[in-house]
């Protein structure tokens, strides 16, 4: 695939300068960047790499002398990861399966194809199924009976949906997420230890018996939600494991059972939110980021990676620590923790010079 940076410029809406008949076949890094390519530079801070780099053209920061910096051609992004989306998504060439329906499937008699979907070797589709229309579902994905997927889904290799689990349009899932399992859900016959302790109780109880707790909601997903590679969505209880419209789901994530996640949310890496717990609108969860089960958090709260959230936090905000806390109590707490050493020192050396004074006198 090959641009002008003329077109480049339109496709991207950004300002371009310099001969903007330049092609260029790829975006790459400058160090990496060959006479074909697109250097991609787009702070100040990139500048030293651009030395020696040999692209003819260059999307660079804007007021950037391109021509002092050797190319014959630049692009301006005043918003640089807005600029790299756009970037991305015109230079993106993913591996998807061939049209059409590959000869080694199982796919139910009852299930529903749309048109023009593309469907890999090894996909098994349940019975009752209904999958959109341009749907592109790779190798080794399996669907369950009667679950629905809306138009336009990407699903990579290994994913698995389970049964009556219901998907929007535009979805993605990434290898080997899965959505639908059964979630983690148990109680003893008597009286547990668990049950003690959130009842506040000392802790006497001793069980070695379990109970399943089954799973017999499905999961609910809105339109142009991403799922990242090794996530998963347990279904709910009774009623469904909500995802709401426009959330983005990082790599490694566990949503637990009756969770209700609201609209254009992000949650990043190896973030877990537990059972019955719910999300407001565009809610972020960083990395490595835990919220106990019932917790509620309000719409436009930011929490920071690794934080643990263990009560209810009202939007908007930004809390972060274990337990998480607004965000400049937390930094406080921070700077005063770290003036405790200082602080035992000094009550030291005056426990020292009263016990002095006491022999003394």
């Amino acid at each position: 695939m090959t641009a002008t940076v003329a077109e480049l410029a339109a496709a991207l809406g950004l300002e371009a300068d310099g001969d903007l008949t330049v092609v260029v076949g790829r975006p790459a890094a400058p160090e990496q960047a060959g006479p074909g390519d697109l250097a991609v530079a787009m702070e100040r801070r990139y500048a030293r790499a651009l030395e020696g780099c040999r692209a003819e053209a260059a999307i660079l920061w804007p007021g950037a002398d391109f021509r002092a910096l050797g190319f014959r051609a630049a692009l301006f992004a005043p918003r640089p990861r807005l600029a790299l989306a756009g970037l991305t998504a015109r230079f993106d060439s993913p591996d998807l399966p061939e049209p059409g329906i590959h000869p080694m499937t199982d796919i139910h008699p009852q299930a529903e194809i749309g048109p023009d979907a593309a469907i890999g070797p090894f996909v098994q589709i349940g019975r009752g199924a209904r999958i959109g229309p341009r749907a592109r579902i790779a190798a080794g994905c399996s669907i369950g009976a009667g679950a629905v997927i809306g138009a336009d889904a990407l699903l990579h290799p290994g994913v698995r949906i389970g049964a009556r689990v219901r998907i929007g349009d535009r979805f993605i899932a990434q290898p080997n997420a899965v959505i639908g399992a059964d979630g983690f859900s148990f109680v003893t016959p008597e009286r547990g230890a668990v049950e003690e302790a959130r009842a506040g109780r000392t802790v006497t109880a001793r069980s070695d018996v379990h109970l399943r707790i089954a799973s017999i909601g499905a999961v609910s997903i809105g339109d142009d939600v991403e799922i990242g590679a090794g996530s998963c969505i347990d279904r709910g209880t009774i009623a469904d494991t909500e995802i709401g419209a426009g959330t983005k789901i990082d790599n490694l994530v566990q949503i637990g059972h009756n969770v209700r996640i609201g609209r254009s949310c992000l949650i990043c890496g190896q973030a877990g939110v537990a059972g019955s717990s719910r999300l407001g609108d565009r809610v972020v969860l960083g990395g490595k980021v835990g919220v106990a089960d019932h917790v509620t958090i309000g719409d436009d709260v930011l929490v920071a990676a690794g934080s643990g959230v263990a009560s209810n936090i009202p939007g908007p905000g930004v809390v972060m620590g274990a337990p998480a806390i607004a965000r400049d109590r937390a930094a406080e707490l921070i700077v005063l923790m770290r003036r405790l050493p200082e602080l035992f020192r000094r009550v030291e050396a005056l426990q020292k010079q009263v016990s002095n004074s006491g022999s003394s006198g």
